[in-house]
């Protein structure tokens, strides 16, 4: 039996993360989970912040649920923090599946286009994105290790206080919106 992989896209809004998880989901057979058709589906044009962390969790489970079971998957959504990417590799790992992570980035002029391109072709698929919270966001992100892109770094401890990157997961992706 072949070993499951677990793609995961980072990457800011619009750079190439769906594009590359849609490519993904077809030469690797994987099962593709993207945040933002779900929470579209959910919410329309409401993007609730909380609403959007159980969504990212409920996908986890069933990404982890997939792997289990010998299927590829590819998580489709930015992945900003060292220490999400961290644990959803040791996820993977605990399951006895490979993870690969496949970083997008863009300058910040052709992120600008084709959000406005996006947002004018097609609305329903996206949110407006003010170049203040693009600003901030970039600010937030914490761009990949070559380590980690390649695998050869090893997964970081879990933070403190959690004994475990499972704890930190059900603390980071809440099962319910509160």
């Amino acid at each position: 039996m072949r070993q499951p992989t677990l793609f995961l896209t980072v990457g800011l809004p619009s750079t190439g993360k769906t594009t590359a998880a849609r490519r993904i989901e077809i030469e690797q057979r994987a099962l593709r989970l993207t945040k933002d058709e779900w929470v579209k589906a959910l919410y329309g044009h409401e993007n609730p912040p909380s609403a959007g962390d159980v969504i990212e969790g409920r996908l986890i489970r069933i990404g982890l649920r997939a792997l289990e079971l010998g299927n590829n998957v590819v998580i489709d959504y930015g992945l900003w923090s060292r220490d999400e990417r961290s644990a959803l590799r040791r996820a993977a790992a605990d399951l006895g599946a490979r993870a690969e992570l496949r970083y997008c980035e863009l300058d910040r002029a052709e992120q600008r286009r084709r959000i406005d391109q996006r947002q004018a072709e097609a609305p329903h698929t996206t949110w407006p994105m003010s170049d203040e919270e693009l600003a901030g966001w970039a600010a937030q992100f914490e761009t990949p290790t070559p380590g980690e892109l390649d695998g050869t770094e090893p997964i970081d401890a879990p933070p403190a206080g959690f004994a475990t990157w499972a704890e930190w997961r059900a603390f980071r992706w809440p099962p319910s919106v509160s």
